[in-house]
């Protein structure tokens, strides 16, 4: 399962992209709408802005902004920036492979074998998926 942190990060992705174009939004406003606590908030918009992903401004009318397009922001990405390693296992990590210490040999191991297709393939779909994909699915079933 992603940690809390990775959901708030995503609905604050979210709610910036969907902000208006030039203004963005001030973090009482994104904390307001998505209904996200500040104290956690804070650390994560640092996290997000230290990547690249967002810019803000200061003052009067400043706030946060999407610094790449939605369509070029791929939830793998801003899951593992968030998050950390996602693989079920260490040594089907990509960013952080580790041996299994219990392995005898990887080419053979059962629990490697269970998990790598299905992982590979859920892996694929998280890189391939953006969230503008994400967003548009969305407005789709609401209608919009």
């Amino acid at each position: 399962m992603i940690s809390q942190r990775a959901r708030y990060a995503f609905k604050a992705m979210v709610a910036l992209a969907r902000a208006t174009p030039g203004r963005g939004l001030n973090i009482r406003e994104l904390c307001e709408q998505e209904k996200l606590p500040r104290k956690f908030i804070e650390q994560i918009l640092s996290t997000l802005r230290s990547a690249g992903y967002i810019t803000s401004r200061r003052g009067r009318d400043g706030g946060y902004e999407l610094l790449k397009p939605a369509d070029l922001i791929h939830v793998g990405s801003l899951l593992r920036l968030v998050d950390g390693p996602i693989a079920p296992l260490n040594c089907l990590s990509r960013t952080a492979y580790k041996r299994c210490d219990d392995c005898k040999t990887e080419s053979t191991c059962e629990l490697r074998l269970a998990f790598d297709k299905p992982y590979a393939d859920y892996l694929a779909e998280l890189e391939n998926t953006t969230l503008a994909q994400v967003m548009t699915q969305s407005d789709q079933k609401a209608g919009k």
